[in-house]
């Protein structure tokens, strides 16, 4: 190492080889101004970071080697995921990959869950906040997803523990050994051994060396400068067989050759990271299983090695700057959602379904944002406070619309609370005549009331359809029993329609009418029928009306015989609504003939004035002809208007 001064990765932990006199001299070597005059040289020191960074990632891959494989676990872009799928994806990679190589992959999942859910959560405490005014309520809310993720990050936890106490007890051992190693290699310098016996215990501890195991990242510059620094000693001040030395040497300098070449072939890969993780590889080859070359060579090879391993970086850097555009574009897609969010948080609305609206389009946006991608980290944080604070403005606008008609939402509670206690107290009448109306325009008020409160939404409603269930429940228990009568009375008016179907008429007017008169009393006596088989009314009504006709009755005494057991049928079947329909018909009827009446009289009034009012001409005999028709027609009507209103009054 003293001649190789960059054949080997940049120590690590350099300051740390003072622990022996021989390393001392080799860091004073490394460091000192004049074995690395360039040093100054800006290139130079930037190409040495990049070597660090490599060296430091190989070292924390070598403590661990299953740090490896999260390479080959593709890194989703977390924060444009959903709950839901974040948490598949948890599960996904704990029961299926290596706890170690997950790592990075399971803190940025958990990173992106807790922001949602914590925003979430947010938003149902501000909901909790205007539906409960009463400061003894205790905010609780479960959300199994929530469950779901601690379970697999706790397993994520234990798992990773149970792997660091094994693999701590391992990199002990490890490193005792490989300390022993070098310890035999700076003892292994005897002049008055035998040089084919020291040559021997060479290569054994070479090769006990390959086969040591990891070591703890932070010793891991250290041992292996240590290691190096004894093995390039061993080949630089014995007096070694040149022959197995020089061998040696141009094994190690085609080895170091071909990975130089494979180097030159990865600048030109067009998949980088893949490309620069093989690099990193390469390095650790480089550096812990290829020795020394000829002094001739070291530089040349080294500095090669180098400038291909910037180019490498630097390629990389150009992938680093375009999805760093990505993200700059992303970063414009959501600070454009959260202008539009605050954009609705100044739009007053003044209904619910408008609302229901708003809060539509802000769920709309807020999934965009966080499908949107991820933003430069240095503007991530104040982008997602950004977020959260347009998303709570929304909440406390809309939330202040909600607590305006809290008010209104109480009296309405009240008002069904009332009605409630009315539904209870009448659920028990057997008066169902004056109870009935009096529980549907309950109900019918109940439907015109609106919102009440949630957490007494339920309650209140399951106590009013119970009282109104029981109460009806008692009404079709009553008429289950009224329609077994009313069965029974249309059977009896089947069987008697048979019968008078074959009645006949003795030529008798009054015997006749006397009989016919008799079977509408018979019929009417048996009662109602069920309201689905009234059809048997209008069949009684058709014989009735064939058995009128016969009868050598004047047209008045026949409508209104006619007229007479119509409305009596209706009386008798509590049809209400007809009876008042049949009332106002009449009495329009009457109008309209008086007013016919009034104008006929009037026309005659203007053919009496006339020089020839004595000789009445035939046009003013007609005209008195209609007036005396309207007349009996009027009377007719009021009859029928007359008798209608003594059948209300008898009900």
């Amino acid at each position: 190492m003293l001649e190789e001064k960059y054949d080997n990765l940049p120590q690590a932990d350099g300051s740390q080889l003072s622990e022996t006199t021989d390393i001392k001299k080799t860091t004073d070597t490394v460091f000192n101004s004049e074995a690395i005059p360039a040093l100054q040289n800006d290139a130079l020191v930037d190409n040495q970071a990049i070597l660090d960074a490599i060296a430091s990632s190989n070292a924390e891959e070598s403590e661990d080697e299953t740090l490896k494989e999260r390479h080959a676990i593709p890194l989703l872009d977390y924060e444009a995921l959903d709950m839901d799928t974040l948490v598949h994806e948890l599960q996904k990679l704990v029961t299926n990959e290596k706890v170690m190589s997950i790592k990075e992959h399971v803190e940025e999942i958990k990173k992106a869950f807790l922001a949602k859910y914590h925003h979430l959560l947010e938003e149902k405490k501000e909901e909790f906040r205007v539906e409960n005014t009463d400061p003894n309520e205790t905010f609780e809310y479960h959300f199994p997803l929530k469950s779901k993720f601690d379970h697999y990050y706790t397993l994520y936890k234990e798992n990773k523990n149970t792997h660091f106490k094994s693999l701590q007890s391992s990199l002990k051992s490890n490193l005792e050994t490989r300390l022993a190693i070098v310890e035999e290699l700076r003892n292994l310098i005897d002049p008055q051994a035998n040089i084919k016996d020291t040559l021997k215990h060479f290569n054994d501890l070479r090769e006990r060396w390959k086969n040591a195991g990891p070591i703890p990242k932070d010793k891991y510059n250290h041992v292996w400068n240590n290691y190096h620094f004894h093995v390039e000693n061993f080949y630089d001040y014995l007096h070694l067989d040149r022959e197995a030395r020089d061998i040696d040497f141009k094994h190690n300098l085609e080895l170091k050759l071909k990975i130089i070449a494979r180097v030159e072939e990865l600048v030109l890969e067009e998949d980088t990271n893949k490309a620069f993780r093989e690099l990193q590889d390469l390095h650790k080859i480089w550096k812990e299983d290829i020795g020394p070359v000829s002094k001739e060579h070291r530089d040349e090879i080294w500095n090669k090695f180098s400038e291909l391993t910037k180019q490498m970086h630097d390629k990389r850097e150009k992938l680093f700057e375009k999805q760093r555009g990505t993200e700059l574009e992303n970063l414009a897609a959501k600070k454009e959602i959260i202008a539009k969010i605050e954009q609705l948080a100044t739009e007053k609305v003044s209904a619910h379904a408008q609302w229901l609206q708003q809060i539509e389009k802000v769920e709309a946006l807020r999934n965009a944002f966080f499908a949107a991608g991820k933003v430069p980290s240095d503007v991530n944080e104040a982008t997602w406070a950004a977020f959260k604070t347009a998303v709570r403005n929304f909440n406390s606008f809309k939330n202040s619309f909600y607590k305006d008609i809290k008010k209104d939402q109480t009296e309405n509670l009240n008002k069904k609370i009332a009605l409630v206690a009315k539904a209870k107290e009448l659920q028990e009448s057997e008066d169902f005549a004056t109870t009935t109306p009096i529980m549907k325009q309950i109900q019918e008020e109940w439907k015109q009331i609106g919102h009440v409160p949630r957490k007494y939404s339920d309650k209140i409603w399951n106590e009013f359809k119970e009282a109104c269930n029981h109460y009806f429940a008692k009404v079709k228990e009553q008429r289950n029993e009224e329609n077994s009568e009313e069965i029974t009375a249309f059977e009896n008016k089947k069987a008697y329609l048979e019968t008078i179907k074959e009645f006949q008429l003795t030529g008798d007017h009054k015997t006749d009418l006397e009989a016919i008169k008799k079977h509408i009393e018979t019929w009417k006596n048996f009662g109602k029928v069920p309201f689905p088989r009234r059809h048997i009314e209008g069949k009684f009504n058709k014989i009735l009306d064939a058995l009128f006709e016969k009868l050598s009755l004047s047209k008045k005494e026949t409508d209104m015989m006619r007229f007479s057991n119509r409305m009596e049928n209706l009386s008798e079947n509590n049809d209400v609504r007809k009876l008042d329909n049949e009332k106002i018909f009449l009495m329009r009827k009457i109008e309209e003939v008086q007013n016919e009446i009034f104008q006929l009289e009037n026309n005659i009034q203007f053919f009496t004035n006339t020089k020839n009012a004595k000789k009445e001409n035939s046009i003013v005999l007609e005209v008195r002809k209609n007036i005396a028709i309207h007349k009996e027609s009027l009377e007719v009507w009021r009859e029928k208007l007359k008798q209608l209103r003594n059948l209300n009054s008898e009900q």
